[in-house]
């Protein structure tokens, strides 16, 4: 089972009572590739309203089930640095795929540097499959037969993929789910026995990130997962446990990273 499993806002702290989001697990075939599905149902808007969007160290797959143009119904979002507000539409029905950063390629045949800051078209990546999935998925009358649905399709990408799992990448991302983000890239370097140069490489070369840009996403998403399933411990010692060491340290990261201070999510 994964150590991680990332949060988003709509879990955390329900603010928008027009968007209905819900997240599902994968199967546990796939659980080491897919944080989670998930959709965002949205009915009559009064007035503009915003998605808040944090970075999470996963990328999303996320098809329009109300599209009308199957070439566009369905587009990849890349590794985010900083927390986005997304503009809520009315009645728009999404359904989204999480994949773990470090996996991605293998389903989506590019690295996630190349997808990064832009929004590409599914079709773009996997040709005609990526109308025909559209399609299907639009059609399906319930979630559950569009999570099985987008499961066999994930796993005969998995199948067909030249590129085989683990590696340098895998094996350090491991490392940083397993330490909660709470380390250096010096021990992480010592820990997968390559130097920090080829760490920066290949993390930028790949992911389009640094690792300590990672590292710092994954101790923040850590955070608020532990604070998010509830603790008698207090807020600053949930903090000094995930090496934020002063109280202006975490309140520069919740504002980097979600765009508000703590207080405005948790009880401090």
């Amino acid at each position: 089972m994964r150590l991680f499993r990332p949060v988003q806002p709509p879990v955390l702290k329900h603010s928008q009572m027009s968007a209905y989001y819900q997240e599902y697990a994968p199967s546990k075939r796939l659980e080491q590739y897919v944080a989670c599905y998930w959709t965002s149902l949205t009915g009559e808007i009064d007035g503009d309203q915003w998605n808040r969007v944090i970075p999470d160290g996963c990328v999303d797959i996320i098809f329009d089930l109300r599209t009308t143009s199957t070439s566009k119904g369905a587009f990849v979002s890349g590794l985010m640095r900083t927390y986005e507000l997304m503009p809520i539409l009315g009645h728009q029905s999404l359904f989204g795929i999480r994949l773990y950063s470090e996996t991605a390629h293998l389903f989506l045949r590019y690295p996630i540097s190349s997808i990064n800051d832009n929004r590409v078209y599914l079709e773009d990546l996997w040709g005609h499959d990526a109308r025909t999935i559209v399609e299907d998925l639009c059609e399906a009358t319930d979630i559950t037969g569009r999570i099985a649905m987008i499961e066999e399709s994930l796993l005969q990408l998995l199948l067909r993929s030249p590129i085989r799992a683990g590696g340098l990448l895998e094996t350090s991302m491991q490392y940083i789910y397993e330490c909660r983000g709470s380390l250096t890239i010096g021990s992480l370097a010592e820990k997968v026995n390559y130097s920090e140069r080829n760490l920066r490489r290949i993390f930028q070369s790949e992911l389009g990130v640094s690792p300590k840009e990672l590292i710092r996403i994954i101790q923040f998403q850590s955070l608020l997962q532990e604070l998010y399933r509830g603790t008698e411990a207090t807020f600053t010692d949930v903090s000094l446990k995930y090496g934020y060491y002063d109280q202006s340290h975490v309140i520069k990261n919740f504002k980097a990273y979600y765009g508000v201070s703590p207080r405005h999510i948790f009880s401090t």
